[in-house]
């Protein structure tokens, strides 16, 4: 759609064959997602933190009462958010774990602890943008830098508790869109549909998916994420 309207937002439910049995993942959640075309990594970063502050800022206008009702004192996160580069993220994380992590590694649980843990250690942010991540651990559709191909401009949205969001500047060209296919072990041949659109050309265009009941879980500070939705839908649960 980014080829041929300047800005795209969706909101809607999303499937996922969901392997993780936690305590933050569903097989159905909803997705708030945003994509902008003829815009970089750095334009819907803006997008998204401005989002975030705007949420907390009108469910603080509106929904006192309930807020009063559970305990919870909201504090609007000030904008710009800190962006920390992927590289950066490792040296807080080993200069504070046990557990070393190194380059290429996704950043995952660490033990009792979280990345946001050691992060909020260091920064005292409680929202922040980790940049600049390894290509190969990214989605083929992420646009590598042109000077540092084993870096691409893509980013995950952090609470100090769990990712919140995903997103990156996409790949725009066949060329290479095709050869990070490949280079993924993946058959172009599966993502014929996908690619067509490609050849008839596509401007730059970047965006992400926000997910919708992990931000409500870090806002209102719950421990499951079944407590943010009516009818959640996991490994155990498919109806109603």
């Amino acid at each position: 759609m980014s080829g041929g309207f300047d800005r795209v937002f969706e909101i809607g439910p999303i499937f996922r064959a969901e392997e993780h049995d936690t305590r933050r993942h569903l097989n159905e959640a909803t997705s708030i997602d945003v994509e902008v075309s003829f815009a970089d990594h750095f334009d819907v970063m803006e997008i998204l933190e401005n989002l975030v502050a705007y949420s907390y800022a009108k469910i603080i206008e509106n929904c006192q009462p309930s807020l009063e009702a559970l305990g919870i004192n909201l504090v609007i996160p000030k904008t710009p958010f800190l962006k920390l580069t992927y590289n950066e993220v490792i040296e807080i994380i080993n200069a504070r774990s046990d557990e070393k992590m190194h380059w290429g590694d996704d950043l995952g649980t660490l033990g009792e602890h979280t990345v946001g843990d050691y992060v909020y250690e260091a920064t005292g942010e409680s929202h922040y943008f980790i940049i600049d991540w390894p290509t190969e651990i990214k989605p083929f559709y992420a646009m590598p830098y042109e000077d540092r191909p084993e870096y691409s401009k893509s980013f995950d949205m952090m609470h100090r508790t769990m990712e919140l969001s995903s997103g990156a500047q996409r790949i725009h060209t066949p060329d290479l869109l095709k050869y990070r296919i490949e280079s993924q072990g993946l058959n172009p041949d599966g993502f014929e549909f996908y690619l067509r659109a490609f050849d008839y050309g596509m401007p730059p265009h970047a965006g992400w998916g926000l997910g919708c009941e992990r931000f409500v879980m870090t806002m209102l500070g719950t421990d499951n994420i079944r407590d943010t939705v009516l009818f959640p839908r996991d490994r155990r649960r498919l109806s109603p």
